[in-house]
């Protein structure tokens, strides 16, 4: 806690004085106050004797806080508090505001029944609180007499109905002096075309503490760094917004993080741009013409390259690339991606990051990969962390120990129950010695079948029922998912499979076995829909060697069955489902020795690709539904419709 009492009030309000008196164009017409405060390099007022501090408070009633009686003891009141308060009460204009402006009435208003104490309290402070606020900027300046730390300091409250926020709390009378220094700091900072340049002993230590702390970013030291920049934001330094923003990116934060400054200049475009741009297109509802908002001071070409990566990263099309190792990293590293090895796609990256080189002195760590389709899911916070706290482009520093890896191996985390317990039901087919981009000649609907550019789930869920035109009650093509699944396999998986029919279902081990072993499992034993059921069938050459389906509470089995996978014993007692299918799973994957990789599954972007139907072709005498959706133009005004816009059933 600071000792408000000890604070040198003298020496920081004239600092604050002589640098806003710096600011301003010596040739300015200024109103006569302003004027004799610039001429004599002093905002503040005589000093408060000790009998005009007691007269004040006998006249308020109670003995004012600390550290505004020892800053009256000095001033007097106090001109340019920050931006917006232009005159700060002193003892003759201090006073209780008593809901003179009707704000206690306004901030009840929005009180609900449910309110509770402490937002009755806080809609109260207009009618109890200390007005400090002269002249204004429609700005208040309260200090709340119930809001009293050990020290007797009472909190200060600003508000302004213009920021659309609700009132700001200061710890006390000093740190809200303090905070509309920075303001004004802040609001120097970037000066118009008829004031002298903002540079004074405070501007040049906040630059230089923030090329240190680039430095230290560039070593590992990215707590360090982020802190000393973060100083430096907020008295308006143009580095160090731009600087710390690519640490808040890695570590997760995309609110308010737009790398303000070198975002503009095209040496750190193709670095920068691309995760601002990727930020926008993850927010539907944003008109594409705010995107220029943040683009303030760029050339035509870079609002024209912003537009376009904005079209990549929508179609899924963006491709990352960097020169010199790391960019050949992030090459190896996206392939691997791309068939769901994450973790090693991860390692790759990490272990080429030391040779990594910036693009000049604004540029503390790769970014651009984050808006990559296939590298930007690896990033998690962990991840993050341990990539900012490498040393990196020659610098020295500590070593970091690795994270732990995100996938679990093996198959029983397909068990654990997912956010919204969504992942009930799933299919995935594992076919030995063969790579992904193979399987869809091997289950694909005809030899054209080919695989679809990297997808989420979700992402090609929508495409396919988009672009499907008819729906039967008796087809079951799957989309799936492919990667890879361990050493010697691949897979494909479908997370959302249509409900199971053990009458009508056909394994499609056999015609992905030719020349290989395959495997078919589909589990619902936590299925929302009917009875629990799971079903494992594996073929090898092209016939099926064994399989069994547990549904209806019995197990329907044929071929030698490896007494790993014995049904009798895996299904014996089904009280807790879920421990029951981590069991079959983990007995499963231990037979087969493959794995699937969750991250990538669950977090990731895979190639899809539609299946032959899961189902047999309906028997003599059984019937379905095919409905088929297709465009007509409207009917004419009385006309009725044809026969072919009806539904057609068989």
């Amino acid at each position: 806690m600071t000792d408000t009492t000890a604070f040198d009030w003298r020496s920081f309000l004239l600092r604050w004085s002589g640098e806003w008196a710096d600011s301003l164009p010596a040739d300015e017409a200024r109103g006569e106050d302003d004027e004799a405060a610039w001429q004599a390099r002093w905002l503040g007022f005589q000093p408060a004797s000790e009998e005009r501090i007691a007269a004040v408070e006998e006249r308020l009633g109670r003995r004012m806080p600390p550290s505004y009686r020892e800053f009256l003891k000095v001033s007097d009141g106090w001109r340019h508090a920050g931006g917006f308060v232009w005159l700060l009460a002193g003892t003759e204009s201090a006073r209780w505001h008593d809901n003179e402006s009707g704000l206690a009435d306004l901030f009840e208003e929005y009180l609900d029944q449910d309110a509770g104490p402490e937002e009755r309290r806080e809609a109260d402070l207009w009618r109890r609180g200390l007005q400090l606020d002269v002249e204004s900027d429609i700005t208040h300046v309260l200090m709340d007499p119930e809001d009293v730390d050990e020290d007797g300091e009472w909190a200060v409250y600003t508000w302004a109905s213009w920021r659309a926020s609700p009132p700001e709390r200061h710890e006390n009378f000093l740190e809200f002096m303090r905070d509309m220094y920075r303001e004004f700091h802040s609001l120097r900072a970037s000066p118009s075309d008829n004031e002298p340049v903002f540079a004074n002993d405070t501007t040049r230590k906040l630059d230089d503490q923030a090329e240190e702390a680039r430095l230290e970013a560039l070593r590992g030291n990215w707590e360090e760094a982020l802190r000393a920049l973060d100083e430096a934001k907020e008295y308006g330094r143009p580095r160090a917004g731009g600087l710390g923003d690519q640490i808040r990116r890695l570590l997760g934060q995309t609110y308010m993080v737009y790398f303000d400054g070198p975002v503009t200049d095209p040496r750190y475009a193709p670095e920068l741009l691309p995760p601002l741009v990727a930020e926008h297109a993850a927010h539907p509802y944003r008109d594409d013409s705010t995107l220029t908002f943040h683009l303030r001071g760029a050339d035509d070409d870079l609002v024209s390259l912003a537009y376009e990566t904005l079209d990549q990263v929508r179609s899924g099309t963006y491709r990352y690339t960097a020169a010199g190792p790391f960019g050949e990293a992030a090459e190896r590293a996206r392939e691997l991606a791309r068939w769901g090895d994450t973790d090693e796609a991860w390692r790759t990256l990490r272990e080429a990051l030391p040779l990594w080189e910036p693009l000049g002195p604004d540029h503390l760590t790769p970014i651009g990969w984050l808006a990559d389709p296939l590298l930007g899911p690896l990033l998690t916070p962990e991840r993050g962390r341990e990539l900012l706290s490498t040393p990196r482009s020659g610098h020295a520093g500590e070593a970091t120990s690795p994270t732990v890896e995100l996938d679990p191996g093996g198959l029983a985390w397909l068990a654990e129950p997912d956010p919204g317990n969504n992942r009930t039901s799933y299919r995935f087919v594992l076919v030995e010695g063969v790579e992904p981009a193979d399987l869809p000649g091997r289950l694909g609907d005809g030899d054209d079948t080919l695989l679809n550019e990297p997808m989420t789930h979700w992402e090609a869920r929508q495409r396919v029922l988009h672009r499907k035109q008819e729906f039967s009650s008796y087809d079951d093509r799957a989309l799936m998912a492919v990667g890879r699944a361990g050493s010697g396999w691949s897979f494909a998986l479908d997370g959302d499979p249509a409900p199971f029919s053990p009458q009508r279902f056909v394994s499609p081990a056999a015609s992905a076995s030719a020349g290989t072993r395959a495997v078919v499992v589909w589990s619902g034993l936590r299925t929302w829909h009917g009875e629990p059921f799971f079903h494992l069938s594996a073929a090898r050459d092209g016939v099926e060697q064994y399989a069994f389906t547990y549904t209806d509470g019995e197990v329907r089995q044929s071929g030698e069955i490896p007494a790993t996978l014995n049904p009798s014993r895996l299904f014996s007692d089904l009280d807790d489902s879920a421990e029951v299918e981590r069991s079959v799973l983990e007995a499963v994957g231990a037979e087969f020795g493959a794995q699937l990789p969750r991250h990538a599954i669950v977090n990731g972007r895979l190639h899809t690709f539609t299946t032959r139907s899961w189902t047999r072709p309906p028997g003599d005498g059984e019937t379905y539904a095919v409905i088929r959706l297709h465009q007509s133009a409207p009917h004419p005004a009385g006309s009725q419709p044809t026969g072919d816009d009806q539904p057609e059933t068989r």
